[in-house]
C-alpha cells in the first residue's frame, strides 16, 4: 500500500518498480491520486469574509447537505495540477504524428501577442469605439484568408471546425432557400472517405446524404459523382487534400459538375495546412470552406477555451454570411470600423441567414493566427506547406520497405496512410503497434481512420519536426515494425508498459464510462 491507502499497481497502473517505493513515486514520475483522495471538504485555498445578511431566493434549490468538493491548499492543488500536466504528452513534449490533426508548432511569439493588453483583456459588450484596434485586426485577419483561398469573403464567427461546416452548410441551405428549391434540393454527396462530421453536419440541419463510393486508389472520380447528380443534389463535401492523404485531381471537374446541377461545392479545410500558397480553393471551384485556426495556422488545439474555424464564402454564398460582421463603416462616421449586429443592418442584397453565436469570435486565437501569418509572410507560409508535404514523403519513403501503403507507394501530400496487411500474422494488431509507440516516448498516429483502409495508421508529422527529428521517429517505427515481423508480441501485447497508466478497455470506458467518483469501501 501507498501513502494514499492504494496498492501500488492498481488496476492499471504502471507495474511495480524493481525497486519499489514507499510512495509509489519513482523518482520524478510521481504517482499522482485523484483530487478527491487528496482533497478534505473542511479545508479551503481562499478565506472569505461572512456575508452580510441577506434573504436567499434560491427556493427549493437551496443546498441542505454539504457539496462534499475537495478542498485543498493553494500548493497542494498547484502541484497537483502541476503534476497531472506531467503525465500528458503534448506538441511541446515531442513529435506528435496525429494525422488529419497537424499538431504543429505552436510558437511564442503568438502567444505574446495575445497576451497584449487591448487583445487579453478584450470584452465582447465594450463599446464598438473602444475595439477598433481588435476590429482592424478580424478585418486583417480575413483579408489573409481571402487572399490565401481565393474566396470573396469569411466568416469568422464559427468556434471550430465542425462549428464551420455548420456554418458553410447553413449558408448552402440558406442560398437554396432563397431560389425557392428548399423542399425539392435535399441531398448531399458525402465521400467514403470524409471526416465524420461532414454527413452529421448535413444531417443535423435536415438533408439527407448519399455516400460516394470509394476507389482502390484513394481519389474521388468524377464517372462516381456524375451518376448521383440531379436537381435534387444540394452540396457535395469533399476534403481536398482528403483523408488518405492525396490531393484530389478531379476537384475542379468535380465542382464544375456539381455547379452544372445546381449544386454548390463544400470542401473540408481540414487539411489546408498541405496547400497553402501552392493552390486556391476557390480557383477551383469551392463555394464554402471551414478553416481550422488550430491546423494550418498554429493557434493552440482547444486554446484554453473555444477555439476558431473561420469559413471562406464564393461570390455566391457571401450574401448568406450570418450575423455579426466586421464593416469599414463607424458608427460616428470617419475611418475606422463596425460590427453589423442585425440581418437588417446589412448591405443591400445581403441576407444573412441569422446569427450562429452570441458574439463574434474567439480574439485570442484570431490574434494568434494573424501573428503566424505575419511573422511567415506569403513565402514563409508557401514553404511551410512544402515542408510539411516533404516531410510526410520522407516519413512514406522511409517506411515503404516495411509497412504497406494502401493506394500503393505513390507521393503523399501532408500526411502519410498505412494499412495493417504488412502486420498479417504477426499476432500484432494496429491498436497494439500504436500503444508500444507510447513506450517509445511517441504520441501513437491516427488510427483505424479514415474507414476506407484497414487498420489505418494515418502519420502526419508536420513541418515542424526537423531532420534530425524525422530520423529518430524513423528509426524507432522501424524497430517496432521489425520487431512485430520477427514477432516479438510481446512487446505489443500489453503495451505501454512504461506509461503513467496500463492499456484499458477503451471500448468499456466509452459504453459503461464512470463520470463520478465514491468513495471506496473502508477495508
Amino acid at each position: 500500500m501507498n501513502r494514499q491507502g492504494r496498492p501500488s499497481s492498481a488496476e492499471g497502473a504502471a507495474p511495480p518498480a524493481v525497486h519499489p517505493t514507499f510512495t509509489g513515486n519513482r523518482a520524478l514520475a510521481q504517482e499522482e491520486p485523484l483530487i478527491f483522495e487528496i482533497g478534505r471538504p473542511e479545508v479551503t485555498g481562499v478565506d472569505l469574509d461572512e456575508p452580510e445578511p441577506f434573504a436567499p431566493r434560491l427556493g427549493e434549490l437551496a443546498r441542505t447537505a454539504p457539496i462534499g468538493l475537495p478542498g485543498l491548499s493553494e500548493p497542494e492543488a498547484m502541484r497537483h495540477y502541476v503534476r497531472l500536466s506531467q503525465q500528458n504528452y503534448g506538441i511541446d513534449t515531442g513529435l506528435f504524428p496525429l494525422g488529419s490533426c497537424t499538431m504543429k508548432h505552436n510558437a511564442r511569439l503568438n502567444e505574446r501577442m495575445a497576451r497584449l493588453p487591448g487583445f487579453a483583456d478584450v470584452h465582447p459588450l465594450q463599446p464598438v469605439s473602444t475595439v477598433q484596434g481588435a476590429l482592424e485586426l478580424m478585418s486583417e485577419l480575413s483579408r489573409y484568408l481571402t487572399e490565401l483561398t481565393g474566396m470573396p469573403a469569411v466568416a469568422l464567427q464559427p468556434k471550430a471546425g465542425a462549428h464551420g461546416e455548420l456554418l458553410g452548410m447553413m449558408a448552402i441551405k440558406a442560398a437554396i432557400a432563397a431560389r425557392g428549391e428548399a423542399e425539392t434540393r435535399n441531398v448531399v454527396l458525402v465521400p467514403d472517405s470524409a471526416h465524420g462530421t461532414n454527413p452529421a453536419t448535413a444531417a443535423l440541419i435536415g438533408f439527407k446524404v448519399k455516400a460516394v463510393p470509394a476507389r482502390e486508389d484513394g481519389w474521388v472520380h468524377i464517372a462516381d459523382v456524375r451518376p448521383l447528380l440531379g436537381p435534387d443534389i444540394a452540396a457535395i463535401m469533399l476534403t481536398n487534400p482528403n483523408t488518405c492523404g492525396l490531393f484530389e485531381p478531379r476537384a475542379k471537374m468535380i465542382a464544375e459538375a456539381v455547379h452544372e446541377c445546381g449544386g454548390y461545392f463544400y470542401c473540408d479545410g481540414a487539411n489546408f495546412n498541405a496547400i497553402v500558397g501552392k493552390v486556391r480553393p476557390g480557383d477551383l471551384g469551392v463555394d464554402a470552406m471551414h478553416i481550422n485556426l488550430h491546423k494550418t495556422f498554429s493557434t493552440p488545439h482547444g486554446g484554453g477555451g473555444p477555439g476558431a474555424g473561420p469559413v471562406a464564402l464564393s461570390e455566391r454564398l457571401a450574401p448568406f454570411a450570418p450575423v455579426p460582421f466586421v464593416v469599414a463603416s463607424p458608427p460616428q462616421g470617419g475611418e475606422g470600423w463596425n460590427l453589423v449586429e442585425h440581418a437588417g443592418d446589412a448591405a443591400e442584397g445581403a441576407s444573412p441567414f441569422g446569427r450562429m453565436v452570441a458574439f463574434h469570435g474567439q480574439m485570442g486565437m484570431f490574434v494568434r493566427a494573424l501573428a503566424y501569418m505575419l511573422s511567415h509572410g506569403a513565402d514563409g507560409m508557401r514553404q511551410a506547406s512544402e515542408d510539411a508535404v516533404l516531410n510526410a514523403n520522407y516519413v512514406r519513403a522511409s517506411l515503404s520497405d516495411l509497412m504497406s501503403l494502401p493506394f500503393g507507394d505513390k507521393p503523399c501530400m501532408h500526411e502519410v496512410l498505412f494499412d495493417d496487411s504488412w502486420l498479417a500474422d504477426t499476432g500484432v494488431t494496429t491498436l497494439d503497434f500504436a500503444k508500444a509507440m507510447i513506450d517509445e516516448g511517441y504520441h501513437p498516429m491516427t488510427v483505424y481512420f479514415p474507414l476506407v483502409v484497414h487498420g489505418a495508421m494515418l502519420v502526419e508529422p508536420t513541418e515542424s519536426e526537423s531532420k534530425a527529428s524525422l530520423d529518430l521517429f524513423i528509426a524507432t517505427m522501424r524497430d517496432l515494425a521489425m520487431a512485430a515481423k520477427l514477432h516479438r508480441t510481446e512487446r505489443f501485447k500489453g503495451a505501454p508498459f512504461h506509461a503513467p497508466r496500463r492499456r484499458l478497455d477503451e471500448t468499456l470506458a466509452a459504453r459503461k464510462p464512470v463520470l463520478r467518483w465514491t468513495e471506496p469501501e473502508a477495508q
